[in-house]
């Protein structure tokens, strides 16, 4: 299974423990984040029918040298590789478009953010994406917000909109947003490679959701809503408790 972990991010609302380490490496009763999710996909790509084999990149920038340092410490049996974001950090539509070249094969690629927690079976989110033939898939929530994707009666994307400012983006200029879905996104995907052939006139660093809302027209981007979904951001100094408890 292909994964690309998202860990460049500055982790400001974590200050002060990202004045000296990546949120990455922010401790949750003692292991890195990074690696309680790394445990996780080792778990459960072995429990499903495929080769059991993890084929992972890693996107760095702050303090990105202390997570290669520690990669190398744990002598993981995976195939791990880095994508080095320190001179320019490229946000999550520019860092998946650097990313996906790095991986060896043409399959699908599990996109998750470091600093979320999930009750979500990830190779059975990964395979249904595979089945369902579509060339996003996009785990999402009825988590409370301002900001919100759109979707249609079939869950495929149509637009965004923030409630509070009544903003809305959307390549369907007659998008009626009462009659939508509102979901908001869980920071766990699965994208097909083909999605780089989109990507052409995208440079440097930009939003996967701006991305996302200029091509939703043309190819299909679902969302997949967990009834059961239990997801915890680990954002926040607040959020660690939350998730020391958790993890137990």
């Amino acid at each position: 299974m292909n994964v690309l972990i998202f860990a460049a991010g500055l982790g400001t609302r974590l200050k002060p423990l990202t004045d000296t380490m990546p949120k990455a490496l922010v401790p949750i009763n003692g292991k890195p984040l990074i690696k309680w999710l790394i445990d996780k996909l080792e778990y459960s790509v072995k429990s499903c029918n495929n080769d059991g084999k993890l084929h992972i990149v890693v996107n760095i920038h702050h303090f990105g040298q202390q997570i290669i340092d520690f990669i190398d410490e744990c002598r993981m049996e995976h195939d791990i590789k880095f994508s080095d974001e320190r001179d320019m950090l490229l946000e999550t539509g520019g860092g998946l478009k650097k990313a996906l070249p790095l991986f060896d094969n043409s399959d699908s690629v599990l996109v998750h953010n470091v600093d979320i927690l999930s009750n979500v079976d990830l190779s059975d989110f990964y395979e249904r994406h595979i089945n369902n033939n579509v060339i996003v898939t996009m785990l999402v929530s009825n988590r409370k917000t301002k900001r919100y994707l759109l979707f249609d009666d079939d869950c495929r994307l149509v637009g965004w909109t923030n409630i509070e400012t009544g903003e809305v983006k959307s390549p369907y200029a007659d998008l009626d947003v009462d009659t939508c879905k509102r979901y908001a996104f869980s920071g766990i995907q699965v994208v097909s490679p083909e999605i780089l052939s989109y990507m052409e006139n995208w440079n440097g660093k930009f939003s996967i959701i701006d991305f996302y809302l200029s091509i939703c027209d043309k190819v299909c981007i679902k969302g997949e809503l967990k009834n059961d979904l239990k997801i915890l951001d680990v954002g926040k100094l607040d959020s660690i408790s939350q998730a020391e408890e958790w993890l137990g």
